[in-house]
């Protein structure tokens, strides 16, 4: 006879047991930022791809997502450069140049005003 028939445990009971090992995928749990950094930093120290995947219940393809992702980041954290004192500089010359057409136009707009009050006289020649 069947050890589960013997125990008494139905097929319905099997059923309800089958998931237990871990993770079904139709009822997983969102991952977090913290718990994906933790299984890309266990793949990137050598653990097997398709063993993690079925622990946390993810497709290998969705881990694998998460490595290159990380590595990107990582990649273009390392190409930026930090700020140095040529940087304050540049900003403080680029917000100057950036100023000069208003203060030309506010210039200008003052003389005009200046020329409508008070015309500039004509001058005599001298002979």
């Amino acid at each position: 006879m069947d050890e589960d028939v013997e125990a008494g445990v139905g097929p319905a009971e099997r059923a309800q047991h089958a998931g237990e090992a871990g993770p079904t995928p139709g009822h997983r749990q969102r991952m977090s930022a913290r718990r994906k950094q933790a299984a890309v930093l266990r793949l990137l120290r050598g653990e097997d791809l398709e063993l993690l995947s079925r622990e946390l219940g993810v497709t290998a393809a969705e881990l694998s997502g998460w490595r290159e992702a990380f590595l990107a980041a990582g990649e273009a954290a390392l190409k930026t450069r930090s700020a140095d004192a040529r940087d304050a500089e540049i900003g403080r010359l680029k917000e100057k140049v950036g100023d000069l057409p208003m203060a030309t136009e506010l210039l200008e707009v003052k003389i005009e005003r200046l020329e409508a009050a008070r015309p500039l006289a004509h001058r005599r020649s001298r002979r």
